[in-house]
């Protein structure tokens, strides 16, 4: 799991092209639900080592959480091989974030 929000993000292109099970998480170091949620986001993810996770600070005018039709903080969106397959927004409990991990892992496409 990133610890920090990346300030420069990719392009919307770069990452539908990431192959595999990626979690694109949006949101800013200064907002108080982000910060409430990484515990919930650690427990949650701990059995997910391989999961890719993409930890993007958004804001006004920032494309890629526009691109995502983000409104509010935090924003998980599950993907594989560049679709969203799940999205949980100010996730409020670890067994939450766990549960959308597992029907990610397992969808098909």
């Amino acid at each position: 799991m990133n610890q920090s929000y990346a300030n420069v993000e990719p392009s919307r292109a770069e990452v539908d092209a990431l192959p595999g099970l990626t979690l694109v998480e949006f949101g800013t170091p200064w907002c108080g639900f982000c910060k409430a949620a990484q515990p919930l986001l650690a427990d949650g993810l701990a059995d997910a080592p391989g999961l890719r996770h993409l930890k993007i600070e958004d804001g006004s005018g920032r494309p890629l959480g526009r691109s995502f039709r983000v409104k509010l903080w935090p924003t998980l969106i599950f993907m594989r091989d560049g679709k969203e397959i799940g999205r949980v927004v100010r996730p409020e409990s670890a067994a939450l974030v766990r549960r959308e991990l597992q029907q990610a892992q397992a969808a098909k496409l």
